[in-house]
């Protein structure tokens, strides 16, 4: 049970309530500037553009978006991390907590994001991130776009010696120290869902998603590289079909 009193619903809520806000001292969080920047030209953002954040943390990429001007609804699983974003958030930015599974919005937002394994990547222990795409995919309206990182299955496999990489399910498992913002230190587990791009792309076809990009990348360093095996995360953009051409299989004439 959470220190909150309310008891998980996710492996990750007590990780993130453990971390608060101790969260932004990691080094991979130090790039969101550079990474809201390409998103905002790579997704054709607008002042007024209404952004879904799903796995939103502490908020950092929905308050950087916020301060352009752009409209941000971020929600995680999270009430930590939740509590956390709502705090000093810009006008536009709201929060909420909401498991990412059980996404309720239909065709109401211009893009999405899901950046960082924020939602996607950190379900696929119970084999739901099928779940958090689909959700996604119907929170766009047609044209909508998204911007989605996955933890690449190359670079698990070539790189991480000590790495607990199941095959069969594409998860990696590590044991690891987190710290909270007094440094208490307490070791941790940590999944995560890794991905090839043409497993991406597949997800996609199966969602009404079109990919138009898929680039290594990392934290501070959004672009558009050709996938490579040395690279730990891919970005994924993509569009979502109309109505006429989405993933729903046609009805024969009577």
């Amino acid at each position: 049970m959470s220190l909150d009193g309310h008891e998980p619903e996710h492996w990750f809520e007590p990780v993130a309530e453990h971390l608060g806000r101790a969260y932004l001292r990691y080094s991979f969080t130090k790039g969101t500037r550079q990474e809201v920047d390409f998103l905002v030209s790579a997704l054709g953002l607008e002042q007024g553009t209404r952004v879904l954040d799903v796995g939103c943390g502490p908020g950092r990429h929905a308050h950087a978006l916020a301060a352009s001007g752009i409209v941000v609804h971020g929600i995680d699983i999270s009430r930590r991390f939740v509590e956390l974003a709502r705090r000093d958030a810009p006008p536009g930015a709201t929060f909420e907590r909401l498991d990412a599974r059980e996404l309720p919005f239909d065709a109401e937002f211009d893009a999405a994001i899901c950046l960082c394994q924020g939602a996607f990547g950190l379900m696929t222990a119970d084999g739901h991130d099928e779940t958090v795409i689909d959700g996604i995919a119907r929170a766009l309206r047609p044209g909508g776009r998204l911007a989605l990182t996955a933890f690449s299955s190359y670079f698990v496999v070539k790189h991480w010696q000590d790495a607990e990489f199941d095959a069969a399910t594409g998860v990696n498992h590590e044991r690891t120290e987190i710290r909270d913002e007094d440094g208490t230190a307490v070791e941790t587990s940590l999944w995560t869902g890794c991905y090839t791009p043409r497993e991406l792309r597949l997800l996609c076809a199966a969602h009404g998603l079109v990919v138009d990009s898929i680039s290594s990348v990392e934290p501070g360093a959004y672009g558009f590289e050709s996938p490579t095996v040395d690279s730990a995360e891919f970005l994924l953009l993509a569009t979502r079909c109309a109505p006429s051409a989405d993933h729903r299989a046609p009805t024969s004439e009577p």
